[in-house]
């Protein structure tokens, strides 16, 4: 008989509850404000994120992994089809200046957060088959490596849509140095990755201002500055218990971003180090869950899977929180499980059924 990992389980739960009640208390006075209703926000991301990613799971647990590994190149064919629809009004929309949304009737959602998923099925799939052929094409598996991560890149870019292609490059280079490539190969990889993230910086002037105020938050405090003052302002005023649930000033008007980007800034002013510290434990928890899993896995395909989800959370969490506290550039990457929008916590949950489909004992 068959047995999952119900500690996964259970700290999954947990997160995904925390981050309802986190969004509800960040979320709720603009709700309010704009919908006549506290919940609008909080019924938006259960009824559009968290219930259909319920029930793709359950398909998924129905589904043989080895049949779901076979179909990876159709199914990142399919993504990269609605990557390209991103630029073809009426489905592609234009937020804040990026061709990053879909839009079919009432329902719209970002394409590129399903690729991080996709993504990592299909080169883990392509990875184990590349090395299992003899070890003289290790050449061979290399160049084509890069000519997929070029690929998948030139569609981000033009989105634009950095942040996801700073995460892909990070699943990226995870993945093909734990498929045992030569360590020269990942270095080299690294390398031209740093390179070409130069030309992007210079050809977007606000991402240049965004490193020099990173690396001076002086320079502009009411300008490009101001997102990552206010951000340290609400999580050091939070102190060590916050000033409770609900009763951010910051959300008011001050934080922009307050229920997505930046949630994790609201959430520390509310509950202060205590309330941070739980959060940031649970995600701990979930990593160190998700690489003991990683670890037992014999099969390669299985082991990168696992792997690839793990890169792909802990740098979300990491560049987000980073950037809260001042230790990293502010960028636009959602907390995971926790900020608002119904596109990534789907592709989350997915993930999380995965990876207790991979755990399945005897």
């Amino acid at each position: 008989m068959e047995k999952i990992d119900s500690q996964l389980l259970i700290i999954s739960s947990l997160l995904i509850s925390l981050g309802f009640l986190i969004l509800y208390s960040a979320s709720a006075p603009l709700s309010l404000l704009n919908f006549g209703n506290s919940f609008h926000y909080l019924k938006h991301q259960i009824l559009f994120g968290f219930l259909p990613g319920v029930l793709i799971s359950f398909l998924i647990f129905r589904l043989n992994f080895k049949k779901i590994k076979k179909y990876t190149p159709l199914i990142l064919l399919l993504n990269l089809i609605l990557l390209i629809l991103v630029f073809f009004p009426p489905f592609g929309v234009k937020i804040r200046g990026g061709a990053r949304w879909l839009k079919i009737g009432n329902f719209s959602f970002q394409p590129s957060e399903f690729l991080k998923l996709t993504f990592i099925l299909y080169l883990a799939s392509w990875l184990e088959t590349r090395l299992k052929k003899e070890e003289k094409k290790l050449n061979q598996t290399f160049f084509f490596f890069i000519l997929i991560l070029v690929f998948i890149s030139v569609f981000l870019i033009l989105q634009p849509d950095i942040s996801t292609l700073v995460i892909i490059f990070a699943i990226s280079i995870s993945l093909f140095f734990l498929a045992k490539t030569p360590l020269w190969q990942t270095v080299l990889i690294l390398s031209m990755g740093i390179l070409a993230f130069l030309p992007l910086v210079k050809i977007a002037p606000y991402r240049m201002r965004r490193i020099l105020s990173f690396l001076n938050p002086e320079l502009d405090p009411l300008g490009i500055s101001y997102h990552t003052k206010q951000a340290e302002i609400a999580i050091g005023s939070g102190k060590i218990i916050g000033k409770g649930l609900g009763l951010s000033e910051e959300k008011l008007g001050l934080l922009p971003h307050s229920f997505s980007d930046s949630i994790f800034a609201v959430f520390a002013e509310e509950t202060g180090f205590l309330g941070a510290s739980i959060l940031i434990l649970l995600y701990l928890l979930l990593f160190w869950k998700i690489f003991e899993i990683g670890m037992q896995k014999k099969e390669l395909f299985s082991r990168l899977v696992c792997f690839g989800i793990l890169t792909w959370i802990f740098a979300q969490t990491f560049v987000n929180i980073g950037s809260m506290v001042g230790i990293l550039p502010m960028t636009g990457i959602p907390l995971p499980f926790v900020s608002y929008g119904g596109s990534h916590l789907l592709c989350e949950i997915l993930s999380l059924s995965i990876l207790i489909k991979i755990s399945k004992k005897k």
